[in-house]
């Protein structure tokens, strides 16, 4: 036999010996790498920050107020407002008050657009349904 396959045979005897590494290999990283993820995942951590969900977000804006419109709904027994404005990113605004009344509807404007009745009374339109 000449020196190339002997070679080739040496070669070729121990190809199946590296076949039987790899599996052995590719278990040893599955093994590591679900310990690895294991220890990462269930460390505890802290936060910086703690969000509070309880609390309501207060948001002002600077807006001309050109109409408010009130429809109240006797029969059900509440206002709908809407307000439109000339904020070109916000053109109207719609409120919902569980009252009837013309004072009491004039004070609920009041309190959430920020202005006195005075300027409510103003620049309020009212419209009565009693269907």
């Amino acid at each position: 036999m000449s020196s190339k396959s002997k070679n080739f045979n040496k070669l070729f005897m121990a190809l199946p010996r590296a076949w039987l590494v790899l599996p052995i290999l590719g278990l040893i990283f599955w093994y590591c790498s679900d310990v690895a993820t294991e220890r990462l995942l269930s460390r505890p951590y802290g936060t910086v920050a703690q969000l509070e969900a309880d609390t309501q977000l207060e948001v002002s804006l600077e807006v001309t107020i050109v109409v408010v419109k009130a429809e109240i709904d006797k029969e059900l027994g509440f206002t709908t407002v809407q307000v439109r404005n000339t904020n070109p990113l916000l053109t109207s605004l719609e409120f919902q008050f569980p009252v009837t009344e013309f004072g009491q509807v004039e004070a609920a404007i009041s309190q959430e657009l920020g202005l006195s009745i005075e300027e409510v009374r103003k620049l309020v339109r009212y419209r009565v349904r009693n269907d």
